[in-house]
């Protein structure tokens, strides 16, 4: 079986390279998207005032710790 000088074969590690830079890639897309949901409903918590409370469970943990 001859190939005219025209066609191009993928070698085996050539192929699983390509597969590993692609997983790389969709997995950095992924943490890029679920970071921006986390910003976003970090942001909707702040308008609620649903974020951080000091307590008194809190205000004790800070003593504890020196701060």
């Amino acid at each position: 079986m001859t190939q005219s000088p025209e066609s191009k074969t993928v070698s085996r590690r050539d192929l699983l390279r390509g597969a590993a830079l692609s997983a790389g890639a969709a997995g950095a897309a992924a943490v890029g998207v679920a970071a921006t949901k986390a910003d976003a409903a970090s942001s909707e918590r702040a308008n609620t005032g649903a974020g951080y409370q000091e307590t008194d469970h809190v205000r004790r943990a800070y003593e504890a710790a020196g701060f």
